[in-house]
């Protein structure tokens, strides 16, 4: 395993957890809290911006606009039933989410949400680290990699780590300002 792969891999992760972390309300209306929502259309799980134009024409209302104005009843039903924790109001042909203001304990819950994404995304970085170690010592074992290139190796795989485990405690800490700030 190249560095270059455990790097590309830990950025991905990286990535991965700040989408996660999208889906968290913050307070204010935006588009990505239901990009986890998929609709059950023509018997197929779909996800819900695949089947509908979803914006945000003020800070506290997300609307959705079905192409299909048919599906406009399966789409409320499954943003119902996510986690999303909004209620749908539907008026035939759009579909509209208001964006309560948070409370303090619903701030306190979102903050450990986004603690467990964050914990997700550090276990992630630390499995691609140990599969890069374990490579590492195999093509020692197998003489393909000289001892002290190995050591060199894995301190540069272990440097790697934690940069990206702090780029993740980064984010985490913009997510928490997000949430925390009324």
């Amino acid at each position: 395993m190249k560095l270059a792969d455990v790097e590309s891999n830990m950025q991905k992760t990286v990535e991965a957890t700040q989408r996660s972390f999208n889906t968290i309300r913050t307070g204010r209306a935006n588009a990505s809290l239901l990009d986890r929502v998929t609709v059950e259309y023509y018997g197929t799980q779909t996800p819900l911006k695949s089947l509908a134009n979803i914006s945000t024409p003020d800070a506290s209302t997300i609307t959705i606009q079905p192409f299909d104005r048919g599906s406009v009843s399966v789409i409320e039903r499954a943003i119902s039933l996510s986690d999303v924790g909004l209620t749908p109001n539907n008026d035939g042909s759009t579909i509209r989410l208001n964006i309560p203001p948070l409370t303090t304990e619903r701030r306190k819950e979102f903050v450990k949400f986004a603690g467990k994404y964050a914990e997700e995304g550090r276990v992630a970085i630390r499995n691609i680290r140990r599969d890069a170690v374990d490579s590492v010592r195999k093509q020692e074992k197998n003489h393909e990699l000289p001892e002290d290139e190995a050591k060199d190796l894995l301190d540069k795989i272990q440097k790697v780590t934690d940069k990206y485990i702090a780029r993740i405690d980064q984010v985490l800490a913009e997510k928490e300002k997000d949430i925390t700030t009324v």
